[in-house]
């Protein structure tokens, strides 16, 4: 099986502003910015998405936690009557999979500050500016445009899971960096496997080339706000002027795995 020509283009036209992502990351990596503060931060804002992110259609716009947890509650009278069992098993699924994330990522945190630093709080995490923005942005769109809004959002979400791939590449230098690259490998096994499903699964919905200009329309103004977003994150390592040549197409775009692609659509590993 091969993926149809409008996901294939979709793909393409993401795959540069996934790259962009990925530069800010690597870039901060390496950077004279770069000190315990500026992780502690980045990694508090991490905590803050994994946590308390919002903005992928879930129940009630509560949140990756908060809304599949009150989902579950809100639905148990009806399990197995007007809700599919199965439909539950991926929420407990889901609320399992975010809040090991937070766990891990809030563990770096709690390993590298400093004595008199308090341990993470997640009561006490606030959201940024750009992060905001974003997250405005995905909730106007799945409001707006239904599925179609959500499922850009979905397709954005992650980033193609840059930050958790050009984090296990810290991996050997030691130091936090040790424990930065253990967190973001154990995160990018869980969650490649189950992004390229998401991205390959598009292939089997009924989607009119006009929807698929559509969200390819919406997936680029989303996947923009992310670098914007994991830029602030990570204490601004990316000038405005190198985000706008980002923007403009002048990066090598991030490769995609067809390969592995190909494997999910035809039911192999």
């Amino acid at each position: 099986m091969s993926i149809n020509e409008n996901l294939k283009t979709l793909i393409k036209m993401a795959a540069p502003l996934w790259a962009g992502e990925a530069e800010v990351v690597k870039t901060y990596w390496d950077s004279s910015i770069r000190t315990l503060e500026t992780d502690l931060l980045w990694l508090r804002r991490q905590c803050f998405k994994e946590f308390n992110g919002k903005g992928l259609g879930e129940h009630k716009d509560l949140g990756i936690f908060l809304g599949p947890l009150t989902e579950i509650i809100d639905s148990f009278p009806e399990i197995d009557r007007s809700v599919g069992r199965h439909h539950i098993a991926n929420l407990i699924e889901t609320i399992h999979d975010e809040f090991t994330h937070y766990c891990l990522f809030a563990d770096v945190y709690d390993a590298i500050k400093e004595e008199d630093t308090p341990p993470l709080d997640p009561h006490t995490l606030e959201i940024w500016d750009e992060d905001k923005i974003l997250t405005d942005m995905r909730i106007k769109q799945n409001h707006t445009y239904g599925e179609i809004g959500v499922r850009s959002s979905h397709f954005t979400e992650g980033g193609y899971c840059t930050l958790f791939r050009e984090g296990m590449r810290l991996k050997g230098r030691g130091g936090k960096d040790e424990l930065i690259a253990r967190a973001c490998k154990v995160i990018y096994e869980d969650e490649f496997g189950h992004m390229l499903n998401g991205i390959v699964g598009l292939d089997s919905e009924k989607m009119s080339k006009a929807d698929y200009t559509l969200m390819t329309e919406l997936v680029i103004e989303q996947l923009q706000a992310r670098i914007k977003m994991r830029n602030a994150e990570f204490s601004f390592p990316l000038s405005e002027a190198r985000i706008q040549e980002i923007y403009d197409g002048k990066i090598e775009p991030e490769p995609f795995d067809f390969g592995k692609a190909a494997n999910i659509m035809s039911g192999s590993k």
